[in-house]
């Protein structure tokens, strides 16, 4: 069984009578740590075989509480590590095996070189244009066809926000579905008012004087930024009519 690094998830908490959850309750668990990830992310890990939950006669997921320590490790590697799934894959199964399995590096990108990855480096990181390509599975065309829509933007100096790595993963995912990147402009366009807004509210406290009133800001724009996640969400199941097991 794969152990929960320290100040990882815990999600024996959740399920304390060892019983199996769904899937809404696994991702309750997991936005303790990943207030980004999405029930849409889970179903990608498990189509990409990160994870493999029972299911019910009726067809609903069930996890088990090592299921979801699995899912917090593959989180955990894609945030700090930027690694692709198939390497983190190979990883997680050769732990399970008991194989020394020491964790491979993908260069992390800082003033436009490449560093090793450090167990205390900052998870504020970003990505090479050539590392992009290859933890997305994508070529430069593709590549270029998402910044002409405006989903990806490099940074002055080419270099990428290693944010970009979700992004390409799920424009990755809603392809599978037919949904292209000019399909995905609306979402871009909405993304740039709610982001917008939130700059609104927190522009005075980012102009404070006092260095104390500004760290807060940024602790606030976090947590605006996981509550107009989460409203969009719902919004969207809303307006489509779903309610997502």
């Amino acid at each position: 069984m794969l152990r929960t690094p320290r100040g990882g998830t815990e999600p024996g908490a959740a399920a304390a009578d060892g019983g199996a959850m769904s899937i809404g309750t696994v991702l309750n668990v997991l936005r303790d740590e990943f207030p980004e990830v999405t029930i849409s992310k889970i179903r990608f890990l498990e189509s990409e075989g990160l994870v493999e939950p029972q299911r019910t006669p009726s067809g609903y997921r069930k996890f088990s509480v090592e299921d979801v320590e699995r899912l917090g490790h593959v989180l955990r590697m894609q945030r700090d590590h930027y690694l692709p799934l198939k390497v983190i894959r190979e990883h997680l199964d050769a732990m399970e095996r008991g194989e020394a399995a020491p964790l491979p590096t993908v260069g992390r990108q800082r003033d436009g070189e490449a560093v090793p990855e450090r167990p205390d480096a900052p998870t504020a990181a970003r990505i090479g244009r050539s590392e992009l390509l290859a933890v997305a599975g994508i070529d430069e065309h593709e590549l270029q066809e998402w910044e002409a829509y405006g989903l990806v933007a490099p940074l002055e100096d080419g270099i990428y926000d290693a944010e970009v790595v979700t992004v390409a993963a799920l424009v990755c995912e809603l392809r599978r579905f037919g949904i292209e990147p000019r399909h995905l402009r609306v979402m871009k366009a909405a993304a740039d008012r709610e982001a917008g807004l939130v700059d609104q509210v927190v522009a005075p406290l980012r102009r404070h004087r006092n260095p104390q009133t500004r760290a807060h800001a940024e602790a606030r724009v976090k947590e605006l930024a996981g509550l107009t996640v989460r409203l969009h969400a719902a919004l969207v199941q809303t307006a489509l009519g779903v309610r997502l097991p």
